[in-house]
């Protein structure tokens, strides 16, 4: 995977481009004018004190800070896909995520897939930063190869085995105790402030209240993702940060297993109802006759059955969804998977 970091992405959007696009995603022409009006000629200025600089009329970009910024730029970079069958393309917002499967030592196609993201770049006004983008290489046979480096506008992509992207310690191990040990002392940082309250005086009630808002949200943030394939003893470390929490606060906290397992069943949920997300279609009905009742996720690997959507099936539980049978394992044959992280 090759995750891009892109220079000011909000603020090189070209709005003559961006209403093409938007004309041919179908939106009405008056909407597309009221966009292109709303980008264009917008005057600013900067403000030190009373001094206030010379008006500056801009016609590039995206205000940021505007709630339909985010929107505007997924439109503007929805034909961003891949071109081969086993890449794949990740956006999320301004961070795009280049996924290669690499099978038989052979990087041809996610090499191409890497050179044509940099044309394709380039032709909607829309710079790398190389020096943020970096890449991971996943690769768990027992005899491993030297990968050549990625070169992007004649500079090496910096290869890294950890980075942080989108809030979680990501490894080239795909283990957690990175991320976990992040968060436990960050968490253990904010119980500090939890003790001072409490010697302040506050109500068990607003003691829980803090505990949720600036330490449970730590422990809990993408937990779907990484909390299923978390070691024992990572989760021993989480869970003696709620007991701590706990003892302070004088009331009983939920554990995070509690906690994972309904964000799993709400997440699964969610899936189900929506016809329209990506995951839909891993959520088979048995049978006709079965009504409510769903296949299970074949999982390769004891961490793929461990992951969100294996734990989903077997979550949901609520009347009339049901799972029949657990995940299966089946061979799969190893392959290697670069991965490569933006520097936020």
């Amino acid at each position: 995977m090759l995750f891009i970091d892109y220079s000011s992405a909000f603020n090189t959007i070209v709005p003559s481009k961006l209403v093409i696009k938007l004309e041919t995603l179908g939106l009405d022409p008056a909407l597309c004018n009221w966009v292109l009006d709303f980008l264009t000629g917008r005057p600013q200025v900067v403000r030190v004190g009373n001094n206030i600089s010379t008006p500056l009329i801009l016609n590039t970009g995206a205000p940021q800070g505007c709630v339909l910024s985010p929107l505007l730029y997924s439109l503007f970079t929805h034909d961003c896909v891949a071109t081969h069958a086993s890449n794949s393309i990740i956006k999320f917002a301004d961070d795009t995520t280049v996924v290669g499967l690499i099978t038989n030592n052979d990087e041809t196609a996610y090499r191409e897939e890497v050179r044509a993201l940099g044309v394709w770049c380039w032709e909607n006004n829309l710079t790398l930063n190389v020096n943020k983008t970096k890449e991971m290489i996943v690769d768990f046979r027992k005899q491993q190869r030297e990968h050549p480096p990625i070169h992007i506008d004649g500079t090496v992509v910096e290869r890294v085995v950890r980075f942080k992207f989108l809030g979680a310690h990501i490894t080239d191990k795909l283990n957690w105790s990175t991320h976990t040990d992040s968060i436990v002392k960050k968490a253990q940082q904010r119980l500090f402030n939890l003790r001072r309250l409490k010697k302040f005086g506050l109500s068990p009630k607003a003691l829980t209240n803090f505990y949720r808002c600036t330490i449970e949200s730590i422990l809990s943030g993408c937990i779907t993702a990484w909390y299923g394939n978390c070691s024992a003893h990572n989760r021993k470390a989480l869970q003696r940060v709620v007991r701590s929490a706990q003892r302070i606060t004088g009331g009983k906290l939920p554990a995070l297993q509690d906690t994972y397992t309904t964000r799993c069943h709400r997440k699964a949920i969610k899936i189900i109802k929506d016809n329209n997300h990506p995951s839909h279609c891993l959520f088979t009905p048995l049978s006709s006759r079965r009504r409510g009742q769903y296949r299970c996720i074949k999982a390769g690997t004891r961490e793929t059955e461990k992951q969100l959507l294996s734990q989903g099936h077997q979550t949901v539980k609520q009347p009339p969804l049901t799972l029949s049978g657990c995940c299966q394992h089946t061979d799969s044959t190893p392959a290697t998977l670069i991965m490569g992280i933006d520097g936020k």
